[in-house]
Order: C-alpha cells, then sequence, then structure tokens
C-alpha cells in the first residue's frame, strides 16, 4: 500500500523536527531572528531571499501541524504565512 503525501512528508521531516528539538529553543530563536534581522536590513535580493526562507520554514511547520491545530491557530498561522510571501515578493520584484 502507498503511504499519502501527508504520510510521506511527515515520514521525511521525522529526523528534522528531531534535530529541531534537540537544539535549544533560545538557539532556534536565535536564528529565525538572524535570518528575519537579515532580510530587514539586507539589499533588496538578498531581504526576499531571507524571507523566501522564513516562508518555506512556516510553510512547513503549518503543512505538518495542520490536523491538529483549531480554526484560530490555522487563520493566524495562514497570515503569518501570507505576511512573509508578500513581504519576499515585494522584496523581490522590480521596482
Amino acid at each position: 500500500m502507498a503511504l499519502s503525501f501527508r504520510s510521506r512528508v511527515e515520514h521525511a521531516s521525522a529526523p528534522w523536527v528531531e534535530r529541531m528539538n534537540a537544539v535549544p529553543r533560545a538557539v532556534a530563536l536565535g536564528v529565525l531572528v538572524l535570518v528575519l534581522a537579515v532580510g530587514i536590513f539586507a539589499p533588496s535580493p538578498w531581504s526576499g531571499i531571507a524571507f523566501l526562507v522564513v516562508t518555506a520554514f512556516v510553510a512547513w511547520l503549518l503543512f505538518l501541524t495542520w490536523e491538529r491545530l483549531t480554526l484560530p491557530e490555522r487563520l493566524l498561522r495562514v497570515a503569518v504565512l501570507v505576511l512573509a510571501l508578500a513581504v519576499a515578493i515585494v522584496e523581490l520584484a522590480p521596482s
């Protein structure tokens, strides 16, 4: 029997989630803040790439936790995802 897409992604993500859980929360938060700082202060193409990295990370976490979230939690996480994607598009679009 073939596994569903969700099962395959969860199975492939399990080692990465375990590694993230092994890292102290302050370090993980510091890395996220560092990438966001690059997104805010770097010149245009690099800031867009930094926000795309944040967007991909948020999308991955949202996908993994979607079934366990309540509706308000889903809406807030989707709003963060859309906001990060919008900032990335604005930074990457030529002016």
